[in-house]
């Protein structure tokens, strides 16, 4: 299986839904899926990929887009935490505060920008107690972390990625499920896939605050002008939640999720049904 069909537990999460016979061990998945949402073909800038081999990817839109891009055999799935937000009753209780995701940096690229001047704005517009979701590249940077705790911020990682087949996180969905359905609102200063997983638990969203620079970005796709131009309806302190929540369940493929039986099939993982739960 590529590697990265195992970020943040994506594979564990739709073999649970399949029913697999062992959901923490998926077998290999005969394809690319695409593992964060993204403004080009699914695939990300640099990850080796070999031509011809099935991309499955979230929506119809990232699909044409591929496919306009000289991809072929690419199979608009819907993405793996719209599955588990799908098969996971939602708990009483009233949602609170508002969980922040600064803009994040990996491996092979940091982010450059002002953390404080994040903080600043934050706190001046966000009412109620805020939560920081430091991505693990940030949350292992103690001067980073300190920043935000200093602040008054509950800070929280979801775990690690993962990364070349080792140290992946099965959990990690699940515990960012989890957070966002205890938060009024998602803020990012960047759109990112938390914005559009906030939205479709019902929660607001707005994207607001200096962008940061990732380090040798690729902007092959636009880069965050293109962001802004395209998704103009997040951006702003306040957003409109009903036409926002409308747009993630487009960007996620909500709405055209596969049965069971079907996934199983399309990812190469038909097995007889005695042996699915």
């Amino acid at each position: 299986m590529h590697h990265a069909n195992y970020y943040y537990g994506h594979a564990h999460v739709l073999a649970r839904y399949c029913g697999l016979a062992d959901p923490a061990h998926p077998p290999r998945m005969l394809g690319y899926l695409q593992h964060g949402w993204n403004i080009g073909d699914g695939l990300a800038p640099g990850v080796p990929y070999v031509d011809g081999s099935p991309l499955f990817v979230w929506s119809e839109e990232t699909r044409r887009r591929a496919v306009s891009q000289g991809r072929r055999n690419v199979v608009a799935i819907g993405s793996p935490f719209a599955y588990l937000h799908e098969m996971t009753p939602a708990a009483d209780g009233e949602r609170t505060g508002t969980i922040f995701y600064p803009f994040h940096g990996w491996e092979g690229q940091q982010v450059l920008g002002d953390h404080q001047r994040l903080i600043d704005e934050v706190r001046s517009v966000e009412e109620g107690p805020v939560t920081v979701c430091l991505y693990w590249n940030e949350h292992r940077v103690r001067g980073i972390r300190r920043l935000y705790e200093r602040a008054g911020f509950r800070v929280i990682c979801h775990g690690y990625r993962g990364f070349w087949w080792r140290d992946h996180d099965r959990e990690f969905l699940v515990r960012q499920l989890g957070e966002l359905r205890r938060h009024r609102r998602v803020v990012s200063n960047r759109l990112c896939s938390a914005i559009w997983y906030g939205l479709l638990t019902g929660a607001d969203a707005a994207v607001y605050g200096d962008p940061m620079v990732l380090e040798d970005g690729d902007l092959t796709f636009g880069g965050e002008p293109r962001l802004r131009r395209q998704w103009p309806e997040v951006y702003g302190y306040a957003t409109d939640r009903g036409t926002c929540r409308a747009l993630a369940r487009r960007e996620l493929g909500a709405d055209n999720l596969a049965r069971p039986a079907e996934l199983r099939s399309v990812l190469g993982w038909a097995e007889p049904l005695e042996r699915c739960a």
